[in-house]
């Protein structure tokens, strides 16, 4: 996407630089001086703040089997949903989940929300092969749903939940949080929209990640229950590869995985990478279970976004060694390297989302982006070689 052009350029600068949180160039040199990125403005969606006044719609939650599910429900809070019930099969978790979110009433069964007529979106974070079911279930019961990631597992859960969406008109949802929740991720897609960077060509993303073995359930350990490290974890890569290079189509050029250092865990892969090219640009994955304790975070997760005119760095949860916290952006282009710090960046997609259910349009994400990023996650996963080292 091209910027405008001479004096309507300079001008577009001018009105959409005050969005830049945290820009580190001196106030008084002239923009031509400066030479900023345009930068589009994010307008009032996705405050922070906890909205106050009515609620636009009414929400529930099945399954919270991981953590994913607070921010899943804070971002559709945020955005003008009420929070109305929850169904969850185990004790333990459930008690800890009514004491974050005490305005929801705990129900005895799912079908209670499913059959409950005044509730118009369904969030969860299920175990992962129970997703695309429990999405299918919701589909049917006319409702709208939301789940973290991986939505879906295999190619024959993505053909039924294709099918039933399909059929339905109803939205399936995946939260991608490592692009929809994180400000730095957000910023960037504003000033790749922007045209920054010019022409993206490739995106390396990098997702790694702490195991603490002891806080795990069983299931965590177990590739059919969450569908393979590529299938899980890369499919946020596979998300923001799809965004960020406008592809609308993609091959997996090839993938591996290993489980190179647990053998107490045989179902467990803990190291996985794809190479895989689209038709509006090229895309290198890494993600792994190999974060240290010594990291301030529980990941160093990474993405380095390619163009014709320059390229960014995000560090979005951690800069090792360096400024403190999280929602870091380097952008390097034609004039100069310049660092953003995108921790006041609005989150929009929750209210996005809302918006979505109500005025039944998908301003979120497009509903076949959403199943893209998953199919091909989980070809990359099922067609990946197998890594055995000996040492």
């Amino acid at each position: 996407m091209s910027l405008p052009q001479g004096a309507n350029r300079r001008n577009f600068i001018k009105e959409t630089i005050a969005t830049a949180a945290g820009l580190v160039v001196l106030p008084s040199l002239p923009i031509e001086t400066i030479g900023a990125p345009a930068i589009l403005r994010t307008g009032s969606l996705g405050s922070d703040r906890m909205p106050t006044g009515a609620a636009r719609i009414r929400f529930a939650v099945i399954g919270i089997n991981h953590g994913h599910i607070n921010s899943q429900v804070n971002a559709v809070i945020r955005g003008g949903g009420e929070f109305v019930s929850f169904y969850a099969k185990e004790p333990d978790l459930a008690a800890d989940f009514a004491k974050k979110f005490p305005q929801a009433k705990q129900v005895k069964s799912d079908n209670e929300i499913l059959d409950d007529k005044s509730i118009q979106l369904v969030l969860t974070s299920g175990i992962p092969e129970e997703r695309a079911p429990l999405g299918v279930r919701v589909m049917k019961a006319g409702k709208d749903f939301m789940t973290d990631k991986p939505g879906i597992t295999t190619l024959e859960q993505l053909a039924e939940v294709r099918k039933v969406q399909k059929e339905t008109k109803r939205i399936y949802s995946i939260m991608y949080s490592e692009r929809l929740e994180n400000k730095a991720t957000v910023k960037a897609g504003e000033l790749v929209k922007a045209g920054a960077i010019g022409n993206v060509i490739q995106t390396i993303g990098l997702g790694p990640h702490r195991m603490t073995p002891k806080t795990r359930p069983d299931w965590f350990w177990d590739k059919k229950k969450f569908g393979g490290i590529i299938c899980d974890i890369a499919s946020h890569q596979f998300d923001q590869f799809l965004f960020f290079t406008g592809s609308k189509k993609a091959d997996i050029v090839a993938s591996q995985v290993g489980n190179v250092h647990f053998p107490q865990y045989p179902k467990f892969e803990d190291f996985g990478d794809v190479m895989l090219r689209g038709d509006g640009g090229m895309g290198y994955i890494r993600v792994d279970w190999f974060t240290p304790d010594g990291l301030k975070s529980w990941g160093d997760g990474r993405l380095t976004i390619l163009g014709t005119e320059g390229f960014m760095e995000l560090r979005k949860n951690v800069d090792p060694a360096g400024r403190e916290g999280g929602n870091h952006l380097i952008i390097t282009d034609n004039k100069e390297s310049r660092y953003i710090d995108c921790s006041n960046v609005p989150l929009p997609y929750g209210e996005q989302l809302v918006n979505d259910v109500i005025d039944r349009t998908e301003t979120a994400m497009p509903q076949e982006h959403c199943f893209l990023a998953m199919e091909l996650a989980i070809k990359a996963q099922k067609q990946a070689q197998v890594v055995n080292f000996k040492k």
